[in-house]
């Protein structure tokens, strides 16, 4: 029978494990989004540039596409820990003081940054369903509030992944973990 600390070690992997593969799962819809962004571009330019028929619904979608990828990708790239930093001491320090900084920063900043932002833009989109508000311009979208719902929703997302994140880094600074660099410029191999 395991111990109760050895039971917690594989209670935060599982967490862990889990977490990831949700963050995958938003990483795989946000490849699948810029596939099809890269089609409605590929359409709407052909149309526009060699049939002079352009389509103002075709452009805005591109926009909204881009911003759900973009949102999106937020999570996911957490999850890898892909996101540009500044490492001018952070590389310097060992895995256990880097997971310390990582906690840190997800409990301090992240973490109540997601919050701020998931609370404060449900009004946004509630004032958007609300009103039936609708793009500006002539033959637009409709629905606006679809596209300002991927905010709270991707704060969410980025919230759930910032926790497995979180997680990560306990069970890195508690030595269950193999620490898993991130790559930073040219690798090692590349110099040889």
């Amino acid at each position: 029978m395991l111990s109760k600390p050895g039971y917690r070690f594989i209670m935060l992997l599982a967490i862990e494990r889990f977490i990831d593969k949700l963050s995958d799962i938003i990483g795989y819809i946000t490849g699948f989004l810029l596939i099809v962004m890269l089609i409605n571009v590929f359409y709407d330019a052909i149309m526009r540039y060699f049939f002079r028929s352009g389509s103002i619904a075709l452009q805005e979608t591109e926009w909204h596409l881009f911003s759900i990828m973009f949102l999106f990708g937020i999570a996911y790239t957490l999850k890898d820990d892909g996101h540009v930093r500044v490492d001018l001491i952070y590389d310097r320090l060992s895995a256990k003081a880097r997971g310390w900084i990582n906690i840190g920063g997800t409990l301090l900043f992240l973490l109540p940054l997601c919050y701020v932002i998931m609370t404060g833009s449900i009004g946004f989109v509630k004032e958007a369903y609300n009103m039936g508000e609708i793009s500006g311009d002539p033959g637009g979208l409709t629905h606006r509030y679809l596209i300002k719902a991927v905010i709270p929703g991707s704060f969410l997302f980025i919230t759930v992944s910032a926790i497995g994140f979180l997680v990560r880094n306990i069970n890195v600074v508690r030595g269950v973990e193999p620490v898993h660099e991130h790559s930073v410029g040219l690798s090692s191999e590349t110099h040889s």
